[in-house]
């Protein structure tokens, strides 16, 4: 069994990894100084693509067109560029036993691989409808999407199933971009989802309602107040069926389950603090153990904008975490201080003609504005967030590059309100003169 010592290791080969490596590059790094670890072939890339442009029946994203940085508007890290950097990207390769103590990570074929310095990114696996014990969910043709091989077997599918019929277990992100992408390809699609409207995590119903027009005016069935219960098959061993709680029976040539995530930490437990359902860091992503650092999907850090511990499963925060780790790590062997993360919570999506961002908090009492009939031409609309008379949080769809950047700095400046029904009547107007 082979065994490789590293200065650095960053364990997964998610966003995280690739915007890690470019800080690492930008700031200073010698050949061989540096190993990112991941179970996936490829080498990193931007996760958002897959339930975007991948699915799309012209001109789809593919590899090596959306490896990082190129989400953020960076240089695309072809794989021959950590080569070039003298980074070994190791792939293929799954880590199943990490030992803090003595800096080494295992291998499932047995390789060790000690470090001086770990940098966790392992991100988020899907929650499978298997993990609850549903019957018949392991049938195929039914699909989760977290990396660029489950989206090859969709799109597989997609192909073989011309005109067949779809259903989406699932009303959050991955549901409502799967629901379009899915459409686009003339599926017959249903979602069905347990929830009273699409994305309770994030959107007030006035919102939700918007989205869930625009949908069924897309041909899109949506059926809410229920789960899938379990899953029939033909002879083939393919779905057929999917029944729900409320009695209602669905047929399906492919299913795809959008239900969440968890963070992979199950390797350090009982190593590391826990917070959350996350590792607990500090303002720098360093954990309760030295020379040890978490970001992205799993790190329960000081969100300090609200001043209290969050844990952000999103690729903004992903790519940010990770530049903040390397950061502090150069700054700390340097002798030298940074200052602590300063995080703005951001969200956003693209679906059929429609595209979101989201700012801040959605916490308090809500104000909507704006066009928000699903009938519309060119709906544009918002939602404020207001808590203890300052608005905390802001959403809009349809907005342009300057009013997205208002509502973000809005957020963070957290301006006073003196009347809601004031803030109703200049909607985006009093974002843009904050």
């Amino acid at each position: 069994m082979a065994e490789k010592s590293f200065k650095y290791v960053i364990v997964g080969g998610g966003v995280s990894a690739g915007y890690a490596a470019r800080e690492f590059v930008k700031l200073g790094l010698k050949a061989g100084e540096l190993a990112i670890i991941s179970k996936e072939a490829v080498a990193p890339y931007e996760r958002p693509a897959l339930s975007k442009g991948y699915l799309f029946p012209e001109s789809p994203a593919r590899l090596p067109g959306f490896h990082v940085c190129v989400g953020s508007g960076g240089e695309r890290l072809l794989p021959e560029w950590y080569k070039e950097n003298g980074i070994e990207l190791i792939l293929s390769t799954e880590i199943v036993n990490a030992d803090l103590a003595a800096k080494a990570l295992i291998s499932a074929c047995g390789d060790t691989y000690k470090y001086q310095i770990l940098i966790i990114a392992t991100g988020s696996t899907v929650i499978r409808l298997s993990d609850f014990g549903v019957e018949g969910a392991d049938a195929k043709n039914i699909f989760y999407l977290r990396e660029v091989d489950d989206a090859d077997k969709l799109v597989e599918a997609i192909k073989s199933k011309k005109n067949g019929k779809a259903v989406i277990v699932g009303g959050g992100y991955i549901g409502l971009e799967l629901g379009a992408a899915l459409q686009i390809n003339n599926l017959d699609v249903t979602m069905v989802y347990p929830e009273p409207w699409c994305m309770p995590r994030l959107f007030t119903s006035g919102i939700a309602s918007f989205y869930e027009g625009f949908y069924k005016n897309k041909g899109i069935n949506i059926i809410k107040g229920t789960v899938a219960t379990g899953f029939t098959s033909n002879s083939d061993g393919e779905v057929k069926q999917v029944k729900l709680k409320d009695g209602r029976i669905l047929d399906a040539d492919i299913v795809v389950v959008g239900v969440g995530g968890r963070p992979l930490i199950s390797l350090f437990k009982g190593q590391v603090e826990e917070e959350k359902g996350g590792i607990k860091t500090d303002g720098f992503f360093k954990t309760s153990i030295p020379d040890v650092y978490a970001v992205g999907d799993v790190a329960t850090y000081p969100l300090k904008l609200y001043n209290e511990l969050r844990r952000v499963e999103h690729v903004d925060h992903a790519r940010k975490s990770a530049e903040q780790a390397v950061k502090a790590i150069k700054a700390e062997e340097e002798g030298k201080s940074i200052e602590e993360y300063d995080y703005l919570p951001y969200f956003y999506s693209r679906a059929f003609t429609l595209s979101w961002q989201f700012y801040g908090d959605n916490v308090g009492e809500t104000i909507l504005f704006g066009d928000n009939n699903p009938e519309s031409e060119q709906p544009k609309f918002g939602t404020y967030w207001v808590k203890d008379g300052k608005v905390v949080g802001a959403f809009l769809e349809g907005g342009t590059p300057d009013e997205y950047k208002a509502i973000a700095k809005l957020a963070r400046d957290q301006p006073s309100v003196e009347s809601l029904d004031q803030l109703a009547k200049e909607g985006l107007c009093f974002a843009s003169k904050v």
